[in-house]
């Protein structure tokens, strides 16, 4: 009787619905009431932006992009019988239609998400039999100083230690490699193995590798699962280290629940990704990857559908075993597993705390590598598990994955809107058949209500204007390689991002003349639009519209210039902001003093002395302080790199000097070993700037970053012109 009730309710509110958005209304009408649903979509946010208000806007939002739809459906595409105009027509509507059914999927995914659950290592109780676990980090060809404190941050687990194993699965030392038929890459394999067995015995870890790089990192995976024997696996790449409490957050919830395969938690970068350095953004702004960790997984968690995504994450090896281990037919194992676990009747669960600390590629062509392989796994898993028919999914797992999917395909609209304009302005052709004042009453408000509603969804985990910034910086490169996976879906194979990269000096990125390309053609059409308003002063308010529309993408074109435009840096990773009391020792003199903040591969230490101290560049010192792994005291070596005083204080930067196993634990300690400070620096650039005012902000941002990428273009143009020139002075025998 419930859901009949349910059912009659949602068809009264449909046929209002389908009612209201084909209402045949004035175009004067239409502005009005669009006009009237922003303004009570700006009351709201000001008022009540949570709860039932939150939902009332977005519904709001919902009428004004249904009226578009349908108006856009039936009144703005060019006739069939002009296949000139229809084409280009068509596929602008399909983009467009696109656009409405991610906004649809997204409304369902996070209109409501689940709030972060509460810590789980305050539930600890008094003798608490707690579950075994294998560690696994699975490597190919990263350096072992990497691989040292990842290591050396999963052995400093604050967990019962007969219940842990930690295992680094080496996929760059195999058989296969060591056995390879060029001498130069068998030498090198041979030595990586040596190496890293090594160093897992002086840390106290499992070295394995396997005969044969088969199924890339879910093959490596699978090898891990078939040898060891824990209830439960928890996976870290060979970047991600883990802060002490990850096993106390998350092995508790398995007890809870019999049927629970994954518990996947948040990858906090310390470095920021290229557009954030570039752009300089990193410590002001939300990184990219907060809007999925910080919403979509927690909205995806309250469908039961937040997926595994590779790392930071604990698994049941009951229901591995059950599935016969990782999946590894497309390129993307993690989120392809989960898929494949959750149709077998397994639940997920979602915890929203960073308990890792990772990097991300820092140049512009190892962050289109990685974004590459991840669209080609998607895209692969669509066409392989396409989930919306996937056998044992529920309705709503079905439209998660759909969405999480789907996105992938953002090349295609993104690269027509940016062409679309270009239709119009060169080659005169109509492909939306509609008068500036329908534009305006139309379009427009559709855009601002999107913006809008985005807001809400996202509010300070997004900035207004920086999703389509990064949507268009990656469509470049990224449209060819999803073209590729659609044509040929079994090509793609799984390549390793690259870690720990530095960028030395100030350059433009090797794959950026692409994007000077597009800019140039688009700035061409803004002269194309003044001329045409002067010669066509008939069609002006559409002429006007496109070339606005143009000017758009203008902007965009231009802040990528910036994307692209490299700035040289020290340090691959940024310094984590700490305070903690310890002692240097210079020469024989111990002074107290107080760690301001660390890196992966230094630290920064503020001490008060009254007598003059050797403070020489290049000099060894020691650091002495209390550990978070077992409240002793302890020393590590260091060596001095820069020294400046102040009024009554000295600061000193050092870089680590481990000369021995143990070393290692204690630079993990130091940077991983307290999430808190993790989440303090999320919480502090996290800022919702309102539509308007972050309009601004991204607009001034693109005049400058437009500045800077022409001024690095030029330096590479005279760069390369000498070059050019003695080229062609050389005799033709000489070339």
């Amino acid at each position: 009787m419930r859901k009949l009730r349910v059912l009659t309710l949602w068809a009264i509110a449909s046929a209002v619905v389908i009612t209201l958005i084909t209402l045949p209304i004035s175009l004067q009408t239409q502005l009005i009431a669009s006009l009237s649903v922003l303004a009570a979509m700006m009351v709201l946010k000001l008022v009540r932006s949570e709860g039932i208000w939150r939902l009332i806007a977005l519904s709001f939002g919902t009428a004004v992009v249904l009226r578009y739809v349908y108006w856009r459906t039936t009144g703005t595409l060019p006739p069939i019988n002009q296949p000139q105009d229809f084409i280009p027509g068509f596929l602008l509507y399909c983009a467009e239609m696109y656009s409405v059914m991610m906004l649809a999927l997204s409304l369902f995914v996070v209109a409501m998400p689940l709030p972060p659950r509460a810590s789980r290592a305050l539930n600890e109780k008094p003798g608490q039999d707690w579950p075994s676990v294998d560690v696994f980090i699975p490597t190919y060809n990263e350096e072992p100083e990497l691989l040292a404190n990842t290591i050396a941050a999963a052995k400093s687990l604050d967990y019962p230690t007969d219940k842990v194993k930690v295992w680094l699965l080496d996929d760059g030392g195999t058989v296969q490699k060591r056995n390879a038929t060029k001498v130069d890459q068998a030498r090198e394999a041979e030595e990586r193995h040596a190496r890293l067995k090594q160093l897992c015995q002086d840390l106290d870890a499992i070295y394995l590798t396997r005969e044969k790089n088969e199924h890339a990192k879910a093959g490596n995976l699978n090898n891990g699962l078939a040898l060891s024997s824990g209830d439960l696996i928890a996976v870290f790449d060979a970047d991600h280290a883990p802060a002490r409490d990850f096993l106390k957050e998350t092995v508790g919830y398995f007890s809870d629940d019999p049927k629970l395969f994954l518990v996947q938690t948040p990858h906090f970068f310390l470095n920021p990704d290229p557009l954030e350095r570039n752009l300089r953004t990193f410590e002001k702004m939300p990184s990219e990857n907060e809007m999925f960790y910080g919403i979509i997984q927690r909205g995806l968690d309250k469908w039961n559908a937040a997926f595994f995504c590779g790392s930071a994450a604990v698994l049941s090896r009951k229901a591995l075993e059950h599935a016969n281990g990782f999946s590894g037919i497309s390129i993307t194992e993690d989120c392809e597993t989960a898929i494949a676990l959750h149709a077998q009747g397994w639940n997920s669960l979602y915890v929203d705390k960073p308990l890792i600390a990772g990097l991300q590629p820092a140049t512009f062509a190892s962050f289109i590598g990685q974004r590459s392989r991840w669209a080609q796994g998607m895209m692969q898993i669509l066409r392989f598990r396409f989930p919306l028919l996937k056998r044992g999914l529920t309705l709503p797992q079905r439209l998660c994955y759909m969405s999480s999917t789907l996105f992938w395909l953002f090349p295609f609209p993104r690269a027509i809107f940016l062409v679309a304009p270009l239709c119009y302005l060169f080659f005169d052709l109509e492909i939306f058949t509609a008068s500036g004042g329908e534009f305006l009453a139309y379009t427009l408000s559709y855009m601002i209500v999107n913006l809008m509603m985005q807001n809400y969804l996202y509010g300070a985990f997004r900035w207004p204007w920086i999703s389509e910034l990064y949507e268009y910086a990656q469509t470049v490169h990224l449209l060819p390689a999803v073209i590729s996976v659609i044509l040929h879906p079994r090509k793609p194979s799984f390549k390793v991002t690259a870690k720990d990269e530095s960028v030395a000096y100030s350059r433009l990125s090797e794959i950026a003349l692409p994007f000077f390309l597009i800019f140039g053609i688009l700035l061409a059409a803004v002269a194309m639009t003044v001329y045409k308003v002067y010669a066509e002063p008939f069609k002006t308010d559409v002429t006007l519209v496109v070339g606005g529309w143009n000017l758009i993408n203008l902007i965009f074109a231009g802040c990528a210039l910036g994307v692209v435009s490299e700035r040289g840096q020290r340090a691959s990773t940024r310094r984590v902001t700490v305070s903690r009391r310890c002692e240097i020792g210079l020469g024989e003199n111990w002074v107290q003093g107080t760690i301001e903040d660390v890196s992966v591969h230094g630290m920064r230490a503020r001490f008060f002395s009254e007598k003059p101290l050797p403070l020489n560049i290049g000099d060894a010192a020691t650091l002495r302080f209390k550990t978070y792994f077992d409240g002793e005291l302890h020393t590590l070596p260091l060596t001095i790199r820069n020294t400046q005083k102040q009024a009554e204080a000295i600061e000193i930067g050092v870089s680590y000097a481990p000369n021995a196993p143990f070393h290692h634990r204690l630079v993990a300690d130091l940077i991983f070993a307290n999430s808190d400070q993790w989440t303090q620096f999320q919480l502090s650039r996290r800022g919702n700037p309102g539509l308007a005012k972050g309009t601004l902000w991204f607009l001034g941002l693109a005049i400058y970053e437009t500045y800077r990428g022409s001024v690095y273009f030029g330096r590479w143009m005279l760069s390369r012109e000498p070059a050019a020139l003695a080229r062609k002075a050389q005799p033709k025998e000489a070339t």
